[in-house]
């Protein structure tokens, strides 16, 4: 049987740059990083960390999880946490690679809800910058300015160092998420109905594939099952049950798209055990069989 996480996860710390494995900020030069990696960067995932690829010039293939996007430069693409991601840059295109450290991204989002339309959720997002609106474009300007000052203040040894890239980072997270598609649709909501949803979506990462019932979650937190429902609602617009769902077929899909898993190993990597309930399990939210999903992907490549 395969591995759990067969899909590589990358500490840009630890693996490229190891003086900084504990910081809670990276910044380097897209041309360095591929320089080390690559331009055709495969498929991986970055747990618990937050990273932003701001491209200058040139075509860029990024896929993020089962979505696939071509742009040219100026663009940027986000991936959150464990999202799987793959792209292939031009030869001569440059530009930066910020990792971020989840806490600090949620931090920033806690404090203010507006930021978000779903609550704490930030989806992998593709902009081209050159197709935002015209009342956008001074915020894709001010993105790069601050790109920029990120990047000289990472090579500095000035003092407040670390204060300046921790507030930069966040002028930066305030930007990329102005420019994502639908982030100004946000409803506030309550911080401790956010502090619970942030910590029903940990335990979801943590437990998913242990097949919890909502009853457990909702214990952990210490709230009734209906009130984590109506949360979930509030905030996400769907119902706790298929908050988990949703997490447990985004494993599956990269399992079956990025893995040479069968679908049976996939199947029990995934916790189930039976083959034939995961197959009917995938239909009823794909709309098509495990083997039918990973065929028709491959005939899109």
């Amino acid at each position: 049987m395969s591995n759990r996480h067969p899909i590589p996860n990358i500490n840009i710390g630890q693996v490229y740059d190891q003086r900084y494995s504990e910081s809670e900020v990276h910044h380097d030069r897209l041309g360095n990083l591929a320089g080390f990696f690559g331009r055709n960067m495969p498929v991986h995932r970055h747990d618990r960390f937050f990273q932003v690829h701001y491209v200058k010039s040139g075509t860029v293939r990024v896929y993020l999880d089962d979505q696939q996007f071509i742009e040219s430069g100026p663009m940027f693409f986000l991936t959150p946490p464990t999202v799987t991601h793959s792209f292939v840059t031009d030869p001569d295109s440059d530009g930066h690679v910020l990792t971020v450290r989840q806490q600090l991204v949620w931090q920033l989002i806690e404090a203010d809800a507006s930021l978000l339309p779903m609550g704490m959720q930030v989806r992998p997002a593709c902009v081209a910058l050159a197709n935002v609106p015209v009342a956008d474009q001074a915020e894709a300007r001010r993105l790069e300015t601050w790109l920029e000052a990120l990047s000289d203040e990472f090579a500095s040894s000035n003092p407040g160092r670390d204060a300046a890239l921790q507030s930069l980072t966040r002028l930066i997270m305030i930007s990329l998420l102005r420019l994502c598609p639908n982030s100004r649709e946000a409803t506030p909501a309550r911080h401790e109905d956010l502090k619970i949803f942030h910590r029903f979506n940990a335990l979801i990462e943590a437990h998913y594939l242990e097949h919890w019932p909502l009853a457990s979650y909702a214990a952990q937190i210490g709230v009734t099952e209906a009130r984590l429902n109506d949360i979930c609602r509030r905030i996400a617009d769907l119902p706790s049950k298929r908050l988990v769902l949703e997490r447990l077929m985004q494993e599956a899909r990269r399992l079956l798209l990025f893995s040479g898993s069968s679908v049976n190993e996939v199947c029990y990597q995934l916790g189930f055990k039976d083959p034939a309930y995961f197959s009917r399990f995938f239909n009823r939210y794909a709309g098509l069989t495990p083997g039918e999903y990973r065929q028709r992907q491959a005939e899109l490549q």
